[in-house]
C-alpha cells in the first residue's frame, strides 16, 4: 500500500475536508480527490461519505484511519533508525496518561548522571495503547499504568496514584466529598475502543458489568469532551486531573477501587543494557519522588512484576 496516499488518507480524514487536507499538503484539490479516488478502487471500498460540507469517514474509512497511522509512525521511525546507523542510538521512551510528566524529571536527572550523552525521546500515546507503543515496537521502554496483559513484557511498580472520579459539574456527584464505583453503577460511562487491552479497558470502565455504553475515547482531553458534552462520566488518575481541569468538568476522589499503578515497563527478550539502565534511573527517581514505594514481597522487588489473576494472565488489581 503506497505510504503517500495513505498520508493524503490521513489528512483528509483528519481535516474531514478536501480543500483543507489540500491547503495542509500543499497541493491541488484534483490530485488530492484523485488519490483518495485510487486508494479506495485499490481497497474495493468506499473510505468517506461525501458531502457539500465536507467528508465523513465510513466504517471502513474508520479502520484504516487507525492503520494508517500505526504504519506511517512505523515507517517513519524507520527512517529515523536507519538514519542513525553509527551513531549513538537514543533511548525511546513511551508514556500514556501522564506517567511521563509525573517520573519524568527525576528519571531524566538520574538517568543523565550515569548516561550523559545518550538522548532520551518522549513518545506520547493515546489512552487506547497501555503499552504506549511498547507492544508494536515503536519505543524501548514506556511509562505506564498496570493493569494490561503484560505477556512478553516486564514491569517494575514506581508508584501508586489515586483515582478521581469524572463527572460534569452540575452533576449531584459533583457535590460529594468522595464517590465510589457504585455511585456512578447505571450511568453511561466513558469506553476506551474494543481493540484495546481487555484488562485495561474494564479497569477504566469501573470493572462495572453490564455498565450502560457510553462514548469512545482515545485521549484524556476526549474524555473530558465526553463529560461536558454527552454527560458521560468516568474515572481518571489524579494527577492527569490536576492537569487537565476544565470548566464544567468536577473530579471527585474515588474510593473503594484499586488505585493506579505506574510501572515502567521493557520487552522481556530484549535485555538491552541501556534499558536496563534507564529502568535503574526510573526506580530511582521514584524513590526520590515518594518514601515507601508499595511492594509485592520479596520476589518481585528483586525482579519484574510476575503477579497474574490465576489462568487468566492479567496482572491481578491489588
Amino acid at each position: 500500500m503506497d505510504h503517500r496516499r495513505l498520508r493524503y488518507f490521513v489528512a483528509v480524514a483528519e481535516e474531514q475536508h478536501f480543500g483543507r487536507a489540500a491547503v495542509r499538503l500543499h497541493m491541488s484539490q484534483p490530485p488530492l480527490s484523485q488519490r483518495i479516488r485510487e486508494l479506495e478502487d485499490e481497497l474495493g471500498c468506499r473510505l468517506f461519505d461525501r458531502s457539500p460540507r465536507g467528508v465523513r469517514l465510513t466504517e471502513a474509512g474508520s479502520v484504516l484511519l487507525v492503520e494508517a497511522r500505526r504504519l506511517l509512525e512505523s515507517a517513519e521511525l524507520a527512517r529515523e533508525r536507519v538514519r542513525e546507523t553509527g551513531r549513538r542510538r537514543p533511548v525511546v521512551v513511551g508514556t500514556v496518561a501522564g506517567a511521563g510528566l509525573d517520573f519524568g524529571p527525576r528519571t531524566a536527572t538520574a538517568f543523565r548522571r550515569t548516561h550523559p550523552d545518550t538522548e532520551v525521546r518522549m513518545r506520547e500515546s493515546g489512552i487506547d495503547d497501555p503499552t504506549a507503543g511498547l507492544r508494536s515496537g515503536l519505543v524501548d521502554l514506556a511509562l505506564t499504568r498496570l493493569p494490561f496483559d503484560t505477556e512478553g513484557i516486564s514491569v517494575r511498580q514506581l508508584a501508586v496514584e489515586p483515582l478521581v472520579a469524572v463527572v460534569a459539574a452540575d452533576d449531584p456527584t459533583a457535590r460529594r466529598a468522595t464517590a465510589t464505583v457504585d455511585d456512578l453503577r447505571g450511568r453511561s460511562w466513558i469506553r476506551l475502543p474494543e481493540e484495546s487491552d481487555p484488562a485495561w479497558r474494564r479497569y477504566w470502565s469501573g470493572g462495572l458489568e453490564g455498565a450502560v455504553a457510553g462514548p469512545v475515547v482515545r485521549s484524556v482531553p476526549e474524555c473530558l469532551h465526553a463529560v461536558v458534552w454527552q454527560g458521560a462520566v468516568g474515572i481518571l488518575p489524579a494527577g492527569a486531573a490536576d492537569r487537565h481541569r476544565a470548566e464544567g468538568v468536577a473530579f471527585v476522589p474515588l474510593t473503594g477501587y484499586p488505585p493506579s499503578r505506574v510501572v515502567i515497563a521493557w520487552p522481556s527478550d530484549r535485555p538491552d543494557p541501556l534499558v536496563l539502565a534507564f529502568v535503574r534511573a526510573a526506580e530511582a527517581g521514584a524513590d526520590g519522588r515518594q518514601a515507601g514505594v508499595p511492594s509485592y514481597g520479596a520476589e518481585q522487588a528483586a525482579g519484574p512484576i510476575r503477579n497474574r489473576e490465576a489462568g487468566t494472565g492479567r496482572p491481578r488489581l491489588a
